[in-house]
């Protein structure tokens, strides 16, 4: 399949782009003559040639040479084509959307027109002069197939419901793409969340991730060991969330093994959903992106909490299964017009049309006190032993009249390096800093941590934490910063406020995060 895949792309280069040809011999010259560089014409953008000489793949800048030889471009008849390949889903929907918005945005005109059943093309046309200065070309595919094509080169970005597996790392920086795990590398441009889906008719309200893993491995059968009827259990999954670094094998799975003679897999969603709506009995694991006639299941923990697939919660990372959607690009320099949709497909105003899809975007909203009742009550529900009653009230003194922002922050595993969509957050929180939108404000990060360890420790490394995410939206604005616009000020609060259940890896990871709080300055 990733053959075929990569042969149609190389097929589709050739038949549709002008400015870029078979491998063939060129020979850039400096303009005095003095020095000539030898090789393969891989590809121009406009600005920068790429060449595939003794010494490696070079890129040299084309206002300083001139260019020689039966590989060389038409410079006149050139304009910057993209090529995205990646999960079938965003690719018809998300980046469509997205790529139309910032065609009207940039005053281009856009004719899209159908290659294949898929692959699609998007011509964009400057109105005023009736020039064409770029084509996307959006290839269906899936993430493995996408970064399969940009390790052999057909493809420019890949669109990913997940992070790269370490086996695509290795391929990648073996050829030459550059080091994919670089946050640089990766950008997020929407969000997305796994959810457990049954009949509407299944009388199953809530499932931990540990009876959802104990489903798909085959250790539970029937539906009356997790609570519902005397039932068999009919277990369906989409094939692509047995993909290595999925989240379906990071959250739930681990590093156990599906029983694929009980579990049914399918290649389209559609079918998945439909598989369900006709079995009482049935449960897959679905996307907040995607729609069907099913009931969606809460995910629950042995001390009561429970978390339910909200935009909110997803903005916030609250929810455990959530998915940052992923543009995953290579290291080499991009065509200008990439690079601008990129910088715009990242930014606060394409989250308008992200909350056009079906996918869950960016913005950042602004949760009243009032809002947060649920949360408190269970704070206060598993106060006692460390937590007391006056640091709750040290919390609700803090917080009382403020609104908490949707963007929240959370460190990888381990680590005290942000997650990918923290470090996406840092980025919005700092242009809309920038923007001036909450000039007159005082931004409270409120650090907050698990269970785990001595409460007087958890609350100093708390602080620490919201230090650190603080520090990074300062840095992320540079000199645009100015203190007397905006206050921004770092608290910890230790376990007071717990998300999720001490008692599991998820909900510990829950825990340990960074909200931020906005309040008017008096």
């Amino acid at each position: 399949m990733l053959k075929s895949v990569a042969a149609f792309a190389v097929t589709l280069l050739l038949l549709f782009a002008p400015f870029v040809a078979t491998a063939q011999d060129v020979n850039l010259l400096s303009r005095d003559g003095s020095i000539a560089i030898s090789g393969n014409f891989l590809s121009f953008d406009g600005e920068f040639y790429r060449v595939e000489t003794d010494l490696g793949v070079l890129t040299v800048d084309s206002s300083g040479v001139r260019c020689e030889g039966p590989g060389c471009p038409n410079l006149d008849g050139y304009y910057a084509q993209i090529r995205i390949s990646g999960d079938a889903k965003g690719t018809r929907t998300l980046m469509p959307a997205l790529i139309s918005a910032f065609a009207l945005r940039n005053g281009y005109t856009v004719a899209t027109s159908a290659l294949s059943e898929s692959q699609r093309s998007m011509v964009l046309t400057d109105a005023e002069n009736d020039l064409t200065v770029g084509e996307f070309l959006l290839s269906d595919t899936s993430a493995s197939e996408g970064f399969a094509d940009l390790v052999s080169e057909n493809t420019d970005l890949v669109l990913s419901m997940r992070k790269v597996a370490p086996k695509e790392l290795d391929l990648a920086r073996q050829a030459g793409v550059g080091d994919l795990s670089d946050p640089r590398r990766a950008r997020v441009v929407a969000l997305d969340g796994l959810v457990p889906v049954v009949s509407r008719s299944n009388l199953v309200e809530s499932l931990s991730l540990s009876e959802l893993a104990e489903i798909y491995t085959g250790h539970v059968e029937n539906w009356e060991a997790v609570g519902g009827a005397d039932a068999p259990v009919a277990a369906h999954l989409m094939r692509d969330d047995l993909e290595e670094g999925s989240e379906f094998r990071r959250m739930i799975l681990g590093r156990a093994q599906v029983d694929e003679e009980r579990v049914t897999l399918h290649d389209r969603y559609e079918a998945l959903v439909a598989a369900i709506e006709q079995d009482p009995y049935a449960i897959g694991l679905g996307r907040m992106s995607e729609g069907g006639a099913v009931k969606p299941v809460g995910l629950s923990g042995a001390c009561g909490f429970e978390a339910r697939a909200m935009g909110a919660d997803v903005k916030s990372e609250d929810y455990p299964l959530t998915r940052p959607v992923f543009l995953y690009t290579p290291a080499r320099r991009l065509p200008k017009l990439a690079r601008e949709f990129l910088a715009y497909a990242v930014s606060p105003a394409a989250q308008i049309v992200v909350a056009r899809t079906d996918f869950v975007d960016q913005g950042v909203d602004e949760l009243s006190f009032r809002d947060q009742g649920r949360r408190f009550a269970n704070a206060i529900a598993h106060a006692g032993g460390e937590i007391s009653l006056e640091d709750l009230q040290g919390v609700t003194s803090a917080l009382q009249g403020a609104k908490r922002l949707t963007l929240g922050f959370r460190f990888e595993d381990g680590s005290t390096k942000l997650d990918a969509q923290s470090r996406s957050n840092v980025h919005l929180l700092a242009e809309l800093l920038e923007a001036g939108v909450y000039d007159g404000q005082i931004l409270t990060f409120a650090g907050f941590s698990d269970g785990q360890g001595e409460a007087a420790i958890n609350k100093t490394l708390s602080k620490r934490r919201a230090q650190t995410v603080m520090k990074a939206v300062q840095q992320a604005m540079g000199e645009a910063f100015e203190p007397d616009r905006v206050s921004l000020h770092a608290e910890g609060f230790g376990e007071a406020m717990p998300l999720a259940c001490d008692d599991i890896a998820w909900g510990r990871s829950l825990n340990r995060r960074v909200e931020v709080w906005l309040k008017p300055r008096r």
